[in-house]
């Protein structure tokens, strides 16, 4: 079992993180998808205004901004995300998603509640120099509310010299921090697919072209794509996520639908393995007589982690916390973030942090068993105080 050391913290920051703990258990209780997250906005914007911020609400929606300024100096951004998934909470907790059908699968509630703590212990020791800024963002799952946030004028309403943000890491060590330059996490590309054949009777298949055929034969040859298209030193995953087609044994549909997800953690290579996808598809179709629509999305792109500030984040995890803290080699991710539409405005780094190994806690993200370790909240928020002192300083 893993056990948070307080030693490492900032005095009265272990008081705010149950008080916290409590909020997240809250909000995980009440989980709202993205887009729909009103009652945990309203929360967030309404603690920052009691604790002293300038907040401004509704912006891509749900997102809320909080700012403090202490004088000329520096600007930093901080960003949480909000919103829960469409899962069926599984665990028998006390706090249990109430919401049937939806939870906080990802951590999200935590994120938000670990912000939440770093907010208001500096707002009671503003002890920097400059402008915080606090991103509250809904939507990072699938609907790209980083993205939504940045068009309705985010960054320059609140304006930032380097943005930074975190996810909880079921699997590793609780307070262990991982932090990877460049390409952290990869781009997520969504394909649609419809092929269109010729209906008929099963018992009569001479007479169609049967779509499930030629879907069943396009679903074996995208991943030779993989294995034969894109270096054995470079990462892609071509993932089918979805096939319909057909509604009864005895009828061949007429079409047939497929739906993909792409990921790759460099530009070239993801510009081969689309056109590659497109051809793969059109060509298979082709040879069974069958057409194919595709419709191809570049729905998030490749996170990539600015070096110095990916360096300064690192720096503050060990002065913080020690070496011994620090995961070696932390891996780029498979994974996608909508984190990475800021990263493409701002210098920017995107951390991780364990959520530890064991239970609910060492269960993986979007699992209906997984929870949010509440340990983490005192350690990120804690972190994420000493970052801002270390970014705007008063000397």
């Amino acid at each position: 079992m893993n056990h948070l050391n307080t030693n490492h913290l900032l005095p009265g920051l272990q008081t705010i993180a149950e008080e916290m703990m409590k909020i997240r258990q809250q909000i995980h209780q009440h989980p709202e998808l993205g887009f729909e997250e009103f009652e945990t906005a309203k929360l967030v914007a309404e603690s920052l205004k009691s604790w002293g911020y300038h907040v401004e609400t509704g912006i891509g929606k749900t997102g809320v901004v909080g700012q403090l300024k202490k004088g000329d100096g520096p600007k930093i951004g901080i960003r949480a995300d909000m919103d829960a998934l469409k899962i069926k909470e599984e665990n028998q907790l006390p706090y249990k998603s109430q919401r049937e059908g939806i939870m906080h699968a990802c951590g999200h509630d935590g994120h938000t509640a670990t912000l939440l703590a770093a907010a208001k212990y500096i707002a009671e020791n503003p002890h920097f120099k400059g402008t915080l800024n606090l991103f509250f963002q809904p939507a990072e799952e699938e609907l790209g509310g980083a993205k939504a946030m940045i068009e309705a004028g985010a960054l320059e309403k609140f304006p930032c010299d380097a943005i930074f943000g975190f996810h909880n890491m079921p699997g590793f060590p609780l307070g262990h921090f991982g932090f990877k330059d460049g390409a952290a996490l990869a781009s997520s590309d969504r394909v649609t697919v419809k092929i269109q054949g010729k209906g008929g009777h099963a018992a009569m298949p001479h007479f169609t072209i049967d779509p499930i055929v030629v879907a069943s034969s396009i679903v074996l040859n995208l991943q030779s794509i993989v294995a034969r298209n894109v270096s054995p030193l470079e990462m892609t995953v071509i993932s089918v996520g979805s096939i319909h087609g057909g509604t009864t044994f005895n009828v061949i549909p007429d079409s047939v639908t497929l739906q993909l997800s792409v990921r790759n953690l460099n530009a070239d290579v993801q510009d081969l393995v689309e056109e590659r996808i497109k051809q793969l598809i059109q060509s298979q179709a082709a040879s069974y007589g069958a057409t194919a629509e595709i419709n191809y999305v570049r729905a998030y792109p490749i996170l990539h982690n600015s070096v110095k500030e990916t360096q300064f984040a690192k720096e503050v995890a060990i002065d913080c916390y020690g070496e011994a803290k620090i995961i070696p080699n932390f891996p780029a991710m498979t994974g996608s973030e909508d984190f990475a539409f800021f990263s493409q405005q701002l210098p920017s780094s995107y951390l991780f942090v364990g959520n530890g190994t064991d239970g609910a806690h060492g269960c993986s993200v979007h699992n209906p068993h997984y929870d949010f370790n509440d340990q983490l909240i005192p350690i990120v928020a804690n972190y994420w105080v000493n970052l801002l002192y270390r970014f705007c300083p008063i000397n």
